[in-house]
């Protein structure tokens, strides 16, 4: 008990004294918080590529007009401002207009709009466009990570791969084409799906174009490695047929969030016959986040060179991602997902896909927003770790598209 007097006020009585300070709390004075941390890292970032893009703005869109105080305003919308105007590319990065140009670039953003694989609900053809036009809501830069990818790496927008509607194996064989060009090229391949059966011609596509020995991550409700589904490659297949790839081995596949109502026997019992690796939500419950992506990493890695992530937004529970194509509860939280993507994603990754965003069933552009911070999630991560590129080094027998 404190015995000093009381301070009297002449003006309200008695003065309350300061309250203790409380030992479990952070000490603000020596900036420890995270907060804190993140604000002397932004305040290290360069911001030579804004000011060029800026510049670059004002000659392409011509100088505002005369009352404008803010003379970097162009009369025409180019770039990243304003968000509601403009060209939706991804993140309002350069539309790469020749598909031959993606080597100039760290990573390139395609468009798979497919959903000729969707048992249930279509739609997913739609997802390209939906999270590009809500990526405008997004900047470049990552409070947290201390990350701008503006300043950091290079980012185009390639556009969509040229899909046949109705037709899975032609789709198929453009897809593979389409991922491993921009592969080969050197960018890695940011994937906007589409329904989840462009698993397995994405990972084609990159595993045509290596001797190396490639892993997965799969975030997912379902476990997607049944042989045929309606007598077809549907969504519900992927796994099987990338894993019966020479390079892609089964024992490479790490399944996250499996479990619920919507697992098809079929897929168990082939995952069981692969010796796949499947952790449950609760088994992630139980671990904890960095002991789940510690796992992941330790298994997908295992004597192989490389790593492919795909993120089906289905691993959500439903109510944080409605627009997509086999909803199911009980998956994810986002903030859980994103956290383990960042940690499997430090090490450097080969290629990403982003699948099942349906855009008809969707609310407020939620879903199509997941799809987006999973993209700039990876992309951050691999920045602040410097392994973006890494996937370079495994191209040893690229496929020159424009002769085969």
């Amino acid at each position: 008990m404190n015995d000093q007097p009381v301070r009297l006020s002449r003006k309200a009585g008695a003065r309350s004294r300061p309250a203790p300070a409380r030992a479990h709390h952070p000490d603000f004075n020596a900036r420890e918080t995270r907060g804190w941390k993140a604000l002397e890292a932004e305040d290290k970032l360069p911001g030579s590529a804004w000011a060029r893009e800026q510049k670059w703005a004002l000659e392409m869109g011509l100088p505002g007009a005369p009352s404008l105080e803010d003379r970097t305003i162009p009369t025409f919308a180019r770039g990243e401002l304003p968000h509601f105007a403009g060209i939706n590319t991804f993140l309002k990065a350069p539309y790469v207009e020749n598909i031959r140009d993606v080597a100039k670039y760290d990573a390139a953003v395609l468009g798979v709009p497919f959903d000729s694989g969707t048992t249930y609900r279509p739609g997913t053809r739609f997802g390209p466009q939906g999270i590009r036009r809500i990526s405008a809501l997004y900047t470049t830069y990552n409070y947290e990570l201390g990350v701008d990818l503006r300043e950091q790496m290079t980012l185009c927008d390639a556009g969509d791969v040229f899909t046949i509607p109705g037709n899975l194996e032609k789709s198929f064989d453009q897809i593979s084409r389409g991922v491993g060009h921009v592969f080969a090229s050197g960018a890695l391949p940011i994937i906007l799906g589409g329904d989840h059966s462009i698993g397995f011609p994405c990972v084609r596509g990159i595993a045509e174009n290596t001797s190396k020995r490639i892993g997965i991550i799969h975030f997912d409700r379902h476990i997607d490695i049944q042989e045929k589904d309606l007598d077809e490659r549907m969504h519900t297949t992927p796994w099987f047929w990338a894993t019966n790839l020479p390079n892609v081995p089964a024992v490479n596949l790490v399944q996250l969030g499996i479990g619920g109502w919507q697992v098809p026997r079929p897929g168990a019992k082939e995952a069981f016959r692969r010796q796949t690796n499947v952790l449950t939500i609760e088994d992630i419950e139980e671990y904890g986040l960095e002991k789940t992506a510690e796992i992941a990493l330790e298994l997908a890695w295992k004597d192989a060179d490389a790593v492919y992530i795909s993120f089906d937004v289905d691993s959500l529970d439903c109510g944080f991602v409605p627009g997509t194509g086999w909803p199911e509860p009980g998956g994810f939280l986002p903030r859980e997902a994103l956290k383990i993507l960042g940690l499997v994603c430090a090490p450097g990754i080969c290629g990403l896909e982003v699948v099942e965003v349906s855009p008809p069933y969707d609310t407020s552009d939620i879903t199509a927003l997941m799809g987006v911070r999973v993209a700039v999630e990876a992309l951050g991560s691999m920045c602040a770790h410097g392994t973006l590129g890494k996937h370079r080094s495994i191209i040893d027998k690229p496929i020159d598209y424009e002769k085969a």
